[in-house]
């Protein structure tokens, strides 16, 4: 199957699968990602809250590490996303 045999067997929800994909499809060669969650609910189809608890879920399940990220003024800008 590949690289997302393991998300595909898993007991992860549906949202979490997309999720993770969209994320995965995004990611650089290290495996890190900085999407905004308006720009995954949107992209997705998506409500914002469903957002968030999938992404909550993933960080639960150990396939991601979420790491906030600042501006160089101190303000926050969107979250880096690793994929573990």
């Amino acid at each position: 199957m590949g690289y997302f045999e393991k998300i595909y067997r898993s007991d992860l929800s549906h949202r979490a699968r997309a999720v993770y994909m969209y994320l995965k499809d995004r990611a650089d060669s290290s495996g890190s990602c900085w999407p905004g969650i308006n720009t995954i609910a949107v992209e997705l189809g998506l409500s914002r809250s469903t957002v968030k608890r999938a992404l909550a879920e993933l960080c639960r399940e150990e396939l991601i590490a979420k790491l906030p990220r600042q501006r160089s003024n101190g303000g926050c800008t969107s979250n880096l996303y690793r994929l573990l």
